[in-house]
């Protein structure tokens, strides 16, 4: 089935409304596009479709400059321009803030960095047959890249080799690469990959180590040559393993840390708790600033990671504590909260401490507006909603990101 329509917003997940009979929500449109779909899914309320053709077209409309775009799953928006992305992604943002959490305000001017290369990490699948490459969108079916617009040129230049390396035709490539489904590359000082499962031989990890990784990692938290990688983090030495969580868009995450500093400010004799604090992406900059930090995180290497910074860097002032943050006992008072939850948000266990806790200020990083708005209409009873803004860690995708600051009435 297909129809002739005029598309309305934007909604998460890389769809635009419309409506006919109704809501349609639509791939491969941009709000005020008169476009052919056919849908491909109906329900009792709304439908899903797809755009065959465009017919009046919408100014921000542009080639998308990656030939496999619409054929690999990792960029929804690439056909958008990027002003008009940005702009999108703050509607959809608003629209989550008034809809779920009742509030209405004004937004801060986003964060945002470059919009191509800007990946410090990438996660590359390899099909039974070595093809390496991203899955096409909704399947395991994988498809194979050359190089991809969203990574850096080194993690691109290791792909090349990676890919060449692993042609049919070397008698060793089944060897050293068969069966293994997924390559992790992160990049910093020098180049890690995390190799899922451990299937890899010993000719296999020499040959990664001579194409310019100086380590391989391993699910169960093994590792060959050095296992984390090195990136300046505003003057600050910051280390990571592939096992923890780090920005990919590190350009922009430098940004977002040195406004969270700034904004803290005066930060002089506060006590900073971080919860959910990695390896210390906010808690090592701002315990330059403040009396004492305690950041808490459950993932063991990303512990480990955190303590490493702390002393590549001198700093006596942060603990970590290994712990989540449902299960972290608050035993002092702090003045300022920062909070960088995963998708779904704050748990209901976590909500009551943060009242309880009651600190002066919260600083809450969002990745997933709907529950951002679920979380602040919490939090709006006891505190002030003193700016919000949309970060774009993703740019030409569909993900959405936010910073928040909030004050104690």
């Amino acid at each position: 089935m297909s129809l002739v329509i005029k598309t309305q917003s934007a909604v998460y997940g890389g769809y635009v409304i419309a409506r006919d009979n109704g809501i349609i929500f639509i791939r491969g449109a941009i709000p005020e596009e008169v476009v052919e779909v056919s849908i491909s899914e109906k329900k009792r309320d709304y439908s899903v479709g797809a755009v065959t053709n465009v017919i009046e077209p919408s100014p921000h409309r542009i080639e998308p400059p990656c030939p496999l775009f619409g054929t690999c799953g990792g960029c929804q928006l690439q056909f958008i321009s990027y002003e008009k992305q940005v702009s999108m992604k703050e509607e959809i943002l608003l629209d989550s803030l008034h809809r779920i959490g009742d509030i209405e305000i004004a937004l801060s001017p986003p964060l945002t960095e470059k919009d191509y290369y800007y990946r410090y990490r990438g996660q590359f699948k390899v099909s039974p047959k070595g093809a390496i490459g991203f899955y096409k969108e909704g399947t395991r079916e994988v498809v194979p890249v050359e190089e991809c617009p969203l990574m850096i040129e080194e993690i691109n230049s290791l792909l090349k080799k990676l890919k060449d390396i692993n042609s049919p035709s070397p008698p060793f490539a089944k060897r050293w690469l068969g069966g293994i489904k997924e390559i992790h590359v992160s990049y910093g000082d020098s180049a890690v990959a995390l190799i899922k499962p451990k299937t890899i031989s010993e000719d296999g990890e020499k040959t990664l180590m001579d194409i310019g990784f100086s380590g391989i990692a391993f699910e169960n938290g093994e590792s060959v040559g050095k296992d984390y990688i090195k990136l300046d983090l505003n003057g600050l030495q910051y280390t990571i393993t592939p096992w923890s969580f780090s920005q990919a868009h590190w350009a922009l995450n430098k940004k977002v840390v040195e406004l969270i500093v700034n904004e803290l400010q005066p930060l002089e004799g506060m006590s900073v708790l971080d919860l959910y604090a990695g390896a210390g992406n906010f808690s090592l900059p701002v315990s330059g600033h403040a009396s004492q930090v305690v950041a808490v995180e459950e993932n063991p290497h990303a512990i480990e990671d955190g303590q490493r910074n702390a002393g590549l860097n001198n700093i006596k002032n942060c603990k970590f504590i290994k712990s989540s943050a449902e299960k972290y006992k608050f035993h002092e008072k702090f003045d300022i909260l920062i909070l960088d939850p995963p998708r779904p948000g704050l748990s209901n266990d976590v909500m009551k401490k943060v009242n309880d806790l009651s600190p002066k200020r919260i600083v809450y990083v969002s990745c997933n507006p709907a529950t951002l708005a679920r979380d602040l209409k919490k939090l709006k009873e006891k505190y002030n909603i003193d700016s919000i803004r949309m970060i774009d860690f993703f740019p030409n995708t569909y993900h959405v990101e936010a910073l928040v600051f909030l004050s104690l009435k």
